[in-house]
């Protein structure tokens, strides 16, 4: 793993894209649907309570077609009412997501993910313990949480690939930059290694 910040009142994890596709692996072996959570938390960047919102109804191409969004309604880091917000989608997810949809006959209006917010943070400590089982340092794992996938997505985009704040901030549904500042974690010792040979 990245890194494992047990320092506060809640232990913080950030997974490698390698170890997030194991994450989305042993959910899969579980249930289709189960992968499609992990990905639009991990991949897509969305809360766990956002989860069950989208389907095909919110994922559209952009206007000049470069690259797709996913409307979320979704928390308000300013409080009040959820707010909407177009979340940036990859091509490789798009299609998982659209042969998910078609292959469970998902109707049009109708959610990809149709689980409570109890169960999609459950599918992810169960898969998880999956992983954990034959990971070189099991403990780290059994830490993990849905908001981790979110903030490894977030810090990901933020320090190894230094996507502005600005551009994350309206993805990710945040408000001002204290929102999102805790994301701005330490980069990865390959992206040090990486920056720092030129």
């Amino acid at each position: 793993m990245v890194r494992v910040d047990d320092s506060g009142e809640v232990t913080k994890c950030w997974l490698e894209p390698e170890e997030l596709s194991l994450l989305e692996e042993a959910a899969a072996r579980a249930d289709w649907q189960r992968e499609i959570a992990m990905m639009l938390m991990g991949r897509c960047g969305l809360r766990a309570d956002e989860v069950n919102y989208p389907g095909d109804a919110e994922l559209r191409r952009s206007g000049k077609g470069d690259c797709w969004f996913v409307e979320v309604r979704g928390k308000n880091t300013q409080g009040g009412d959820p707010k909407l917000r177009d979340v940036w989608m990859s091509d490789d997810v798009q299609a998982v997501i659209r042969r998910f949809s078609r292959e469970r006959d998902r109707e049009t209006g109708e959610a990809w993910v149709q689980a409570s917010n109890s169960s999609v943070r459950r599918w992810v400590k169960e898969s998880a313990k999956e992983v954990a089982q034959d990971a070189s340092q099991p403990d780290r794992w059994r830490h993990v949480s849905s908001h981790d996938l979110r903030r490894s997505w977030a810090t990901y985009h933020l320090v190894e690939r230094q996507v502005d704040v600005r551009t994350m901030m309206s993805i990710g549904g945040w408000s001002d930059y204290s929102a999102i500042e805790p994301y701005l974690a330490e980069p990865t010792e390959r992206h040090i290694g990486a920056t720092m040979r030129g």
